[in-house]
Protein backbone atom coordinates (compact mmCIF):
# COMPACT_ATOMS: atom_id res chain seq x y z
CA UNK A 1 0.00 0.00 0.00
CA UNK A 2 1.68 3.20 -1.01
CA UNK A 3 1.57 6.07 1.55
CA UNK A 4 0.76 9.46 0.71
CA UNK A 5 4.20 10.33 1.06
CA UNK A 6 4.91 8.09 -1.40
CA UNK A 7 2.17 8.87 -3.90
CA UNK A 8 3.40 12.37 -3.36
CA UNK A 9 6.64 11.85 -4.33
CA UNK A 10 5.84 10.21 -7.40
CA UNK A 11 3.77 12.68 -8.38
CA UNK A 12 6.42 15.54 -8.03
CA UNK A 13 9.04 13.15 -10.21
CA UNK A 14 6.95 12.68 -12.42
CA UNK A 15 6.07 16.04 -13.01
CA UNK A 16 9.58 17.09 -12.77
CA UNK A 17 10.52 14.39 -15.63
CA UNK A 18 7.32 16.19 -17.60
CA UNK A 19 8.40 19.59 -17.65
CA UNK A 20 12.35 18.59 -17.93
CA UNK A 21 11.37 16.45 -21.46
CA UNK A 22 9.52 19.13 -22.78
CA UNK A 23 12.67 21.95 -21.69
CA UNK A 24 15.04 19.63 -23.48
CA UNK A 25 12.77 18.81 -27.07
CA UNK A 26 12.56 22.53 -27.29
CA UNK A 27 15.60 24.05 -26.11
CA UNK A 28 18.83 21.25 -26.08
CA UNK A 29 17.39 18.78 -28.82
CA UNK A 30 19.08 19.62 -32.24
CA UNK A 31 17.11 21.94 -34.24
CA UNK A 32 14.27 20.76 -36.91
CA UNK A 33 15.62 20.20 -40.49
CA UNK A 34 14.02 21.56 -43.49
CA UNK A 35 13.01 18.17 -45.13
CA UNK A 36 11.38 17.15 -41.42
CA UNK A 37 8.06 17.34 -42.39
CA UNK A 38 8.61 15.38 -46.16
CA UNK A 39 10.06 12.90 -44.13
CA UNK A 40 7.18 12.73 -41.78
CA UNK A 41 4.52 12.60 -44.66
CA UNK A 42 6.53 10.19 -46.48
CA UNK A 43 6.86 7.61 -43.48
CA UNK A 44 2.86 8.12 -42.02
CA UNK A 45 2.35 7.42 -46.76
CA UNK A 46 4.41 3.97 -46.44
CA UNK A 47 6.32 5.37 -49.17
CA UNK A 48 9.82 4.23 -47.67
CA UNK A 49 11.92 3.13 -50.34
CA UNK A 50 14.66 5.79 -49.65
CA UNK A 51 14.37 6.32 -45.97
CA UNK A 52 16.89 4.31 -43.56
CA UNK A 53 15.10 0.91 -42.69
CA UNK A 54 15.82 1.76 -38.45
CA UNK A 55 13.72 5.17 -38.81
CA UNK A 56 10.80 3.09 -40.71
CA UNK A 57 11.66 0.67 -37.59
CA UNK A 58 11.31 3.16 -34.79
CA UNK A 59 8.23 5.63 -36.30
CA UNK A 60 5.98 2.21 -36.54
CA UNK A 61 6.68 1.09 -33.65
CA UNK A 62 6.27 4.44 -32.08
CA UNK A 63 2.43 3.63 -33.46
CA UNK A 64 2.28 0.38 -31.17
CA UNK A 65 3.47 2.22 -28.25
CA UNK A 66 -0.06 4.12 -27.55
CA UNK A 67 -1.90 0.81 -28.01
CA UNK A 68 -0.16 -0.80 -25.02
CA UNK A 69 -0.73 2.57 -23.18
CA UNK A 70 -4.67 2.38 -24.00
CA UNK A 71 -4.77 -1.12 -22.62
CA UNK A 72 -3.15 0.23 -19.60
CA UNK A 73 -4.71 3.86 -19.09
CA UNK A 74 -8.18 2.75 -19.98
CA UNK A 75 -8.23 -0.18 -17.14
CA UNK A 76 -6.90 2.32 -14.84
CA UNK A 77 -8.69 5.32 -15.64
CA UNK A 78 -11.82 3.41 -14.73
CA UNK A 79 -11.60 3.95 -10.69
CA UNK A 80 -10.11 7.63 -10.93
CA UNK A 81 -11.39 10.68 -10.78
CA UNK A 82 -9.01 11.98 -13.94
CA UNK A 83 -10.38 10.27 -17.48
CA UNK A 84 -7.96 8.60 -18.77
CA UNK A 85 -9.16 8.38 -22.59
CA UNK A 86 -8.38 12.08 -23.42
CA UNK A 87 -4.40 11.04 -22.68
CA UNK A 88 -4.55 7.97 -24.24
CA UNK A 89 -6.06 9.54 -27.09
CA UNK A 90 -3.07 12.08 -26.71
CA UNK A 91 -0.28 9.57 -27.05
CA UNK A 92 -1.09 8.71 -30.21
CA UNK A 93 0.43 11.84 -31.47
CA UNK A 94 2.41 13.09 -28.64
CA UNK A 95 3.89 10.01 -26.90
CA UNK A 96 5.45 10.23 -23.42
CA UNK A 97 4.34 13.83 -23.79
CA UNK A 98 0.75 13.50 -23.33
CA UNK A 99 0.90 10.46 -20.96
CA UNK A 100 2.74 11.85 -18.55
CA UNK A 101 0.55 14.38 -16.92
CA UNK A 102 -2.20 11.73 -16.50
CA UNK A 103 0.60 9.93 -14.54
CA UNK A 104 1.20 12.92 -12.80
CA UNK A 105 -2.77 13.34 -11.32
CA UNK A 106 -3.29 9.22 -11.11
CA UNK A 107 -3.76 7.75 -7.93
CA UNK A 108 -2.82 4.49 -6.76
CA UNK A 109 -5.95 2.37 -8.53
CA UNK A 110 -5.72 -1.95 -7.53
CA UNK A 111 -8.77 -2.39 -7.98
CA UNK A 112 -10.65 -4.03 -11.33
CA UNK A 113 -13.57 -1.96 -13.00
CA UNK A 114 -16.31 -4.22 -12.20
CA UNK A 115 -18.50 -3.05 -15.30
CA UNK A 116 -15.84 -2.68 -17.89
CA UNK A 117 -16.94 -0.81 -21.13
CA UNK A 118 -17.27 -2.07 -24.69
CA UNK A 119 -13.33 -0.58 -25.70
CA UNK A 120 -11.68 -2.37 -22.26
CA UNK A 121 -13.33 -5.99 -23.42
CA UNK A 122 -11.87 -4.86 -26.75
CA UNK A 123 -8.03 -4.21 -25.15
CA UNK A 124 -8.34 -7.26 -23.54
CA UNK A 125 -8.68 -9.55 -26.23
CA UNK A 126 -5.71 -11.78 -26.48
CA UNK A 127 -5.37 -12.07 -30.43
CA UNK A 128 -5.18 -8.13 -30.09
CA UNK A 129 -2.06 -8.47 -28.67
CA UNK A 130 -0.46 -11.51 -30.33
CA UNK A 131 -0.98 -9.04 -33.32
CA UNK A 132 0.60 -6.39 -31.54
CA UNK A 133 3.51 -8.37 -30.56
CA UNK A 134 3.66 -10.10 -33.79
CA UNK A 135 4.35 -6.83 -35.36
CA UNK A 136 6.44 -5.54 -32.27
CA UNK A 137 8.86 -8.19 -33.32
CA UNK A 138 8.68 -7.94 -37.13
CA UNK A 139 9.80 -4.19 -36.59
CA UNK A 140 12.10 -4.58 -34.34
CA UNK A 141 14.22 -6.82 -36.78
CA UNK A 142 13.71 -5.05 -39.67
CA UNK A 143 14.87 -1.80 -37.85
CA UNK A 144 18.20 -3.69 -36.16
CA UNK A 145 18.90 -6.29 -39.50
CA UNK A 146 18.41 -3.88 -42.42
CA UNK A 147 18.97 -0.48 -40.54
CA UNK A 148 21.78 1.77 -41.29
CA UNK A 149 23.17 2.77 -37.95
CA UNK A 150 25.73 5.15 -38.44
CA UNK A 151 23.43 7.35 -40.44
CA UNK A 152 20.77 6.61 -37.74
CA UNK A 153 23.60 7.85 -35.32
CA UNK A 154 24.39 11.16 -37.85
CA UNK A 155 20.58 11.75 -38.34
CA UNK A 156 19.83 11.47 -34.20
CA UNK A 157 22.82 13.92 -34.03
CA UNK A 158 20.92 16.46 -36.09
CA UNK A 159 17.07 16.37 -36.88
CA UNK A 160 15.03 16.89 -33.48
CA UNK A 161 12.26 14.65 -35.23
CA UNK A 162 14.69 11.72 -35.25
CA UNK A 163 16.09 12.89 -31.79
CA UNK A 164 12.87 13.36 -29.55
CA UNK A 165 11.20 10.53 -31.61
CA UNK A 166 14.13 8.38 -29.92
CA UNK A 167 14.01 9.71 -26.72
CA UNK A 168 10.00 9.22 -26.45
CA UNK A 169 10.24 5.78 -27.66
CA UNK A 170 12.69 5.04 -24.53
CA UNK A 171 10.66 7.33 -22.57
CA UNK A 172 7.66 4.88 -23.34
CA UNK A 173 9.41 1.50 -22.13
CA UNK A 174 10.90 3.68 -18.82
CA UNK A 175 7.42 4.28 -17.59
CA UNK A 176 5.79 1.55 -17.71
CA UNK A 177 6.54 0.20 -14.42
CA UNK A 178 4.38 2.83 -13.32
CA UNK A 179 1.18 1.30 -14.23
CA UNK A 180 2.06 -1.94 -14.02
CA UNK A 181 2.02 -2.70 -10.51
CA UNK A 182 -1.51 -1.70 -9.75
CA UNK A 183 -2.61 -3.55 -13.47
CA UNK A 184 -1.16 -6.97 -11.84
CA UNK A 185 -3.04 -6.34 -8.19
CA UNK A 186 -6.60 -6.12 -10.36
CA UNK A 187 -5.48 -9.71 -11.77
CA UNK A 188 -4.35 -11.32 -9.12
CA UNK A 189 -0.69 -11.06 -9.48
CA UNK A 190 2.13 -10.16 -7.53
CA UNK A 191 5.09 -8.20 -8.65
CA UNK A 192 8.09 -10.39 -8.69
CA UNK A 193 6.12 -12.54 -10.56
CA UNK A 194 8.21 -13.86 -14.16
CA UNK A 195 5.56 -11.36 -16.04
CA UNK A 196 6.87 -8.47 -14.28
CA UNK A 197 10.35 -8.51 -16.06
CA UNK A 198 9.12 -8.58 -19.24
CA UNK A 199 9.00 -5.43 -19.63
CA UNK A 200 13.04 -5.38 -19.77
CA UNK A 201 12.55 -5.86 -23.07
CA UNK A 202 11.42 -2.64 -25.29
CA UNK A 203 7.86 -2.86 -26.23
CA UNK A 204 8.11 -6.55 -26.82
CA UNK A 205 7.71 -7.28 -23.00
CA UNK A 206 5.31 -5.36 -22.79
CA UNK A 207 3.17 -6.36 -25.43
CA UNK A 208 3.76 -10.35 -24.42
CA UNK A 209 2.98 -9.36 -20.90
CA UNK A 210 -0.82 -7.50 -22.43
CA UNK A 211 -0.78 -11.26 -24.26
CA UNK A 212 -0.01 -13.06 -21.16
CA UNK A 213 -2.48 -11.41 -18.07
CA UNK A 214 -4.75 -12.99 -16.74
CA UNK A 215 -8.29 -11.48 -18.08
CA UNK A 216 -9.88 -9.05 -15.49
CA UNK A 217 -11.99 -10.99 -13.00
CA UNK A 218 -15.63 -9.10 -14.17
CA UNK A 219 -14.67 -10.36 -18.43
CA UNK A 220 -13.71 -14.12 -16.86
CA UNK A 221 -16.70 -14.32 -15.03
CA UNK A 222 -19.13 -14.75 -17.56
CA UNK A 223 -16.72 -17.30 -19.31
CA UNK A 224 -16.33 -19.37 -16.87
CA UNK A 225 -20.04 -19.41 -16.13
CA UNK A 226 -21.01 -20.88 -19.46
CA UNK A 227 -18.86 -23.52 -19.16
Amino acid sequence: MQTARTVTIRRLTLALVWVGFIAYAVVLAPPDQPETIALIQQLASGDWAEINPAIVALFNLMGLWPLVYAALLLVDGAGQRVWAWPFALGSFALGAFALLPYLVLRSPNPLAPSTPSLVLRGLESRGLWVLVLVGAIALMGYGLAAGDWPDFVAQWQTSRFIHVMSLDFCALWLLVPTLLGDDMARRGLKLGSPLTWLIVIPLIGAALYLTLRPTLPAIAAPAQAEG
